[in-house]
């Protein structure tokens, strides 16, 4: 049997009045946002002529304590429109979510004080166009980079990076002192792999609760911080640690002297009360400890961890000996002395090691010993030379020594007329 052809159908065009209502929407909304647009708020103006405007634009001087995004734009002149402000940073500041208040200004104006113009005085490159700076409280006129004036989205992701607090990314020893280490308080949050959104929002509600307060990071995955991870809890793939350091004295520059801190690492679960604990004791000076050295970054290997592992391990020997020897009878005193040879030698040594420590008493040298004997024997040779007798008083050997006769002492003889009286007496009766 053959094939039966289908029959071709062909379909109309609709009605040009079906048409015309969708098209007619269409270029309503266009016309709707480009006058939406036309009506965005304005943008103020800085008075040229206000000292204290200016100052407060400049530098933050004043009550209000804001940062200023500032587009450097001529003033219309003998009445004319003017040039348009530009697109980029028209904008940012329709989106509104930049920490920052947007003005104009002209950086013609030549400034009294100095007699340089705005660009002369805070060196804008005039050329990069739009020339916008960040001034305020943030600090003098800074230039925002070309490369970030492509969009207006690109310029507010900038300013919220340089106005919004944020911890600072470190990754080199320089960056550790300079951001953290010379800081008052610093709290460092050493990363085991992607941090889950909350340790992030742990670390933004610390940023927002202590702005005096640094807060920093560093990916512990790929680096190693000498002199400080063997006071932190041992590393593990996927797990973050936190420290807190607090400065202690000295600074930077050589004037300030050498830089020393004191930390205090978190020992329990990674959380905001435990870290916000943490942040509060630092500022309260409870709990801080000093460290010898200042942590240095290396990138992480296998050397270093054995090397780091090892000094856990000497520090835990450490620990187990000064328990034992805390455990241990106290040595023994005066009352336990029974009297023996070794009773006796133990109360000898307890009160010279008493005397010693009242007195502040250093043990001799070997050196220092002998030299003390030299000088004893010096002295007893000193002396036996006082009391040697000389040559010619001296008996010679083997003569008897023979007391001498004076001749000044007479004996009588008193018995022997005592006892003829006693024989007369006798003959009478």
């Amino acid at each position: 049997m053959g094939r039966v052809a289908k029959k071709k159908t062909t379909q109309k065009a609709p009605p040009l009045d079906k048409l015309l209502k969708p098209a007619a929407g269409v270029a309503l909304a266009m016309l709707g946002y480009y006058f939406m647009k036309g009506m965005s708020a304005e943008i103020p103006r800085i008075d040229v002529n206000d000292s204290l405007a200016l100052r407060e634009v400049f530098f933050g001087e004043g009550a209000s304590g804001k940062d200023f995004a500032v587009l450097c734009h001529p003033e219309a002149k003998d009445g004319s429109v003017g040039l348009p402000v530009s697109s980029v940073f028209q904008d940012s500041h329709d989106d509104g979510s930049a920490p920052v208040e947007y003005a104009i200004i002209d950086c013609d104006h030549v400034l009294p004080d100095s007699g340089k113009t705005i660009y002369e005085k805070f060196k804008l490159n005039k050329k990069k166009r739009p020339t916008i700076f960040v001034s305020g409280k943030v600090g003098p006129p800074k230039q925002v980079p070309e490369k970030h004036l492509k969009t207006g989205a690109m310029l507010t992701k900038l300013l919220k990076q340089m106005l919004e607090p944020h911890a600072a990314k470190i990754e080199k020893t320089k960056e550790l002192k300079e951001k953290c280490l010379n800081k008052d308080v610093c709290g460092l949050l050493l990363k085991g792999g992607k941090p889950e959104p909350f340790v992030k929002h742990a670390m933004a509600n610390l940023l927002g609760k202590y702005p005096s307060v640094q807060f920093a990071s560093v990916d512990s995955t790929l680096l190693f911080l000498t002199n400080l991870e063997e006071y932190l809890p041992e590393y593990v793939a996927g797990e973050h640690r936190f420290v807190v350091f607090k400065k202690v004295s000295g600074g930077l520059a050589e004037a300030d002297g050498r830089l020393k801190t004191s930390i205090i690492p978190l020992e329990d679960s990674l959380t905001f009360n435990s870290m916000n604990s943490l942040v509060s004791n630092a500022l309260n000076g409870k709990q801080v400890k000093k460290i010898p050295a200042l942590p240095n970054i290396k990138t992480r290997t296998r050397k270093l961890e054995e090397a780091e592992r090892q000094k856990r391990d000497r520090k835990k020997d450490q620990a187990r000996r000064k328990a034992q020897d805390d455990q241990k009878p106290p040595p023994q005193t005066f009352s336990a002395n029974d009297g023996s040879k070794e009773g006796r030698r133990l109360e000898r040594e307890r009160r010279r090691a008493e005397h010693n420590a009242q007195n502040n008493v250093k043990p001799k040298t070997p050196e220092e010993i002998a030299e003390i004997e030299n000088k004893r024997r010096e002295r007893m040779e000193e002396e036996a030379a006082k009391w040697k007798i000389e040559g010619e008083d001296e008996a010679e050997e083997g003569t008897p020594f023979e007391e001498e006769d004076t001749g000044d002492e007479e004996f009588e003889d008193i018995d022997d007329e005592e006892e003829d009286d006693d024989e007369d007496v006798l003959d009478l009766d």
